[in-house]
C-alpha cells in the first residue's frame, strides 16, 4: 500500500510511519518545513492547506493520512480547520484516515467529553477544533471515503503491545500508547472496518 502521510514528523505521525513501514508499506511523509521524517519514509514538502498538494498526494497514493493538528501556541485554529476542509474537498475518491482527538467522544448519557465538568480548560480549544473537524467529515459528500480515529482520553508515547480495544463514539478505555494507536490505524488501513465513520481505540 502506498500511504501519503501529512504530519509525518510529529509524535503520532512518526509512529504511524514506522508501523506502516514495518509491515512493508510505502510511506511518503509530507511536512510543511522539510522537517526530518523517520528513516525509510520518502520525504516530501506539502501542506494540507494547499489543494494542489492534497490532490497530487491523493493521485499518487492509495490512502491519505492526516496526523496534523491545530496550533498549540494560542493562535487561531481556523487555518487548520480550513486545511481539513481542503483535504475533504480535494482528496477525491482516495481513502482518508484522520488522526482525531478524544474531546468529541461521548459519555454514556451522550455528552461530549469536552462539555463535561472538569474537562481541562487548557485542552478545550484543541478539543473544540477536533470536534469541528469530525463534523466536517460527517458532512462530507458520500464520495469521500473517510475514517476518523479518536484516541483514548490519554495518549502518550509508550509500549507497543499490539493489542487494543475499540468502540465507536464512547471511550474504549482511559488511555492508549501512541505506538498502539498507530497499530490500530494501520490495522484499519489494511482491513477497513470503519468506513465513513469515527471509532476509538484504547489499551
Amino acid at each position: 500500500m502506498k500511504i501519503a502521510l501529512f504530519g509525518a514528523s510529529g509524535m503520532i505521525g512518526s509512529r504511524i510511519a514506522r508501523e506502516a513501514l514495518s509491515r512493508g508499506h510505502e510511506v511518503t511523509g509530507y511536512t510543511r518545513s522539510g522537517a526530518a521524517v523517520p528513516e525509510g519514509v520518502t520525504p516530501a514538502t506539502g501542506d494540507l492547506a494547499d489543494g494542489a498538494s492534497v490532490k497530487a498526494a491523493a493521485a499518487d497514493h492509495d490512502v491519505v493520512v492526516s496526523a496534523t493538528g491545530p496550533s498549540r501556541t494560542g493562535g487561531s485554529h481556523q487555518d487548520w480547520l480550513d486545511a481539513v476542509q481542503t483535504l475533504i474537498d480535494q482528496v477525491g475518491s482516495t481513502r482518508v484516515a484522520f488522526v482525531g482527538g478524544a474531546g468529541s467522544l461521548l459519555t454514556p448519557d451522550g455528552t461530549r467529553l469536552l462539555d463535561t465538568e472538569g474537562f481541562p480548560a487548557a485542552y478545550l480549544p484543541e478539543a473544540r477544533s477536533g470536534a469541528a473537524a469530525l463534523d466536517a467529515f460527517r458532512a462530507a459528500p458520500e464520495s469521500v471515503d473517510w475514517t476518523f480515529l479518536s484516541p483514548a482520553p490519554e495518549i502518550a508515547p509508550g509500549e507497543r503491545t499490539g493489542t487494543y480495544r475499540t468502540s465507536l463514539d464512547t471511550p474504549a478505555g482511559d488511555r492508549i500508547s501512541a505506538e498502539d494507536y498507530a497499530v490500530a490505524l494501520v490495522d484499519e488501513l489494511e482491513q477497513p472496518a470503519h468506513r465513513r465513520a469515527r471509532f476509538t481505540a484504547a489499551n
